[in-house]
């Protein structure tokens, strides 16, 4: 087990309903910390940059729409085993298939407003964090 930094953002739906508080509590009890942080809006330009992996895919102007829509809270988590921590307590990206007690199954509406996103390996955590933070 390694420590590791990945990315979390708290999508537009999360800010919307006021549980950003919960949600990082959640982090912060898992024993991960909060080393980086701010809320914003992205932009479309930011959003289509941050999510081109899925460029060609027929969801990309749906999820660059839906990210551009509201504030976000993006941070970066870091702990032991921190990449898989987090999408543990994520659970599935369709809230319908997420496991009881997980952000997505206690906080998600859809698989499209499913709360938060969270860096799906070492590689693109250190990525995505140099995407949003590139001072650390």
């Amino acid at each position: 087990m390694s420590n590791q930094r990945t990315l979390s953002i708290i999508k537009p739906d999360g800010v919307k309903k006021n549980v950003v508080g919960q949600i990082i509590s959640r982090f912060e009890g898992a024993g991960l910390k909060v080393v980086a942080a701010k809320m914003m809006t992205l932009d479309e330009g930011l959003a289509g940059s941050f999510y081109e992996v899925h460029k060609e895919r027929p969801f990309y102007a749906d999820l660059v729409n839906y990210m551009t829509s509201g504030p976000v809270f993006v941070s970066v988590l870091e702990g032991v085993d921190a990449v898989k921590q987090n999408r543990d307590l994520m659970g599935a990206t369709d809230p319908k298939e997420a496991a009881a007690g997980t952000i997505r199954a206690d906080f998600a509406d859809s698989i499209e407003a499913n709360a938060v996103h969270g860096s799906d390996s070492e590689e693109n955590a250190a990525k995505e964090v140099s995407f949003f933070f590139p001072e650390l």
